[in-house]
């Protein structure tokens, strides 16, 4: 599942401002930091009391969820400050440094979970039955990590936000494993003690992939990647409809955070006077910020000649 698909939608309205898009990422970041605070104190606590590895794990990886949400907090209240000296293109990419982060967080998290399951694993006969309370604990926690991931999943497409889906995500690996969890306990209470590990296991797996695939993601933006033909085509397709601009080539794009840095070549008649040429992508630039999320837009002029009909070249005809 690559993440930052769900941002591909409607990418020619770019409605929001980066403070209407800090705030939503604000709001969502606050109800998921007090929904994890809730998760991972009772799900460490009866997991603890009920003996469950599994139930333990799952309360671990919502801990990593509270510290990666102060994480994206952080990358939103640095993301949203006006270009500088520094940074003439402003902060956009702490979200993308965010979403690495999120990532090797997840890899760390994941790393750990594998470990502590193997060594489980290793010795099953010091594994215990769970109580009761466990699978009642954890089936509140899917349902719980469910509903948040559906929420910050709204917010980050409303405002194309790349860090917010990557959270949003995070949110969903956690309801996938409370049910991966919910199902070992069950096994576990069904007669089947080494499910509880092999859950939790399971669980383990599930994180190093999540944080894996945020990590590459992340890693592959910071190099400035460029954006999908899809888009790439539709900022070509504006410029083309620039009145003046006869051609346009050499498109290309760098991601810088949830924006587009985008270089253009267009072409204009050759005998139109430099401050003509200039009006003309001036015109090009403006459609382009506003239809686009395109942060800037750099131009080259090339000179276009105007084809002469009265004198072109007819083939002949080969009879």
């Amino acid at each position: 599942m690559n993440p930052n698909a769900d941002l591909h939608d409607d990418t020619e309205d770019p409605e929001h401002t980066p403070a209407e898009r800090a705030a939503a990422a604000s709001r969502s970041t606050w109800v998921s930091v007090w929904v994890n605070l809730v998760l991972t104190t009772v799900q460490i606590v009866v997991g603890v009391m009920a003996k469950s590895q599994a139930l333990v794990a799952d309360g671990i990886h919502s801990l990593s969820d509270l510290v990666a949400d102060f994480v994206v907090l952080l990358a939103g209240h640095h993301s949203k400050k006006d270009a500088d000296d520094d940074h003439p293109y402003g902060h956009q990419r702490f979200e993308t440094g965010a979403s690495l982060v999120l990532g090797l967080l997840l890899l760390a998290v994941g790393a750990g979970m594998l470990w502590a399951a193997f060594r489980k694993l290793e010795s099953p006969q010091t594994v215990e039955q769970v109580h009761m309370a466990a699978l009642w604990v954890a089936g509140v926690a899917l349902v719980s990590k469910e509903l948040l991931f559906r929420y910050m999943l709204s917010v980050a497409k409303r405002v194309k936000s790349s860090m917010l889906v990557a959270n949003a995500w995070h949110a969903r690996s956690d309801a996938a494993s409370s049910l991966v969890v919910g199902l070992g306990i069950v096994g576990n209470l069904a007669g089947y003690p080494i499910l509880d590990p092999i859950a939790a296991l399971i669980v383990g797996f599930m994180v190093t992939k999540m944080g894996w695939e945020f990590t590459w993601e992340a890693m592959h933006d910071l190099m400035d990647r460029a954006v999908d033909e899809v888009e790439v085509a539709a900022i070509q397709q504006t410029l083309l409809d620039t009145p003046g601009v006869n051609g346009v080539h050499d498109v290309r794009t760098r991601k810088m955070g949830d924006m587009i840095v985008v270089d253009a070549h267009l072409e204009v008649l050759a005998t139109l006077t430099v401050e003509q040429a200039h009006d003309i992508t001036v015109e090009a630039r403006n459609r382009v910020m506003k239809h686009h999320r395109v942060l800037n837009l750099m131009t080259h002029l090339d000179p276009w000649q105007k084809p002469d009909l009265d004198h072109a070249t007819v083939p002949k005809q080969v009879h």
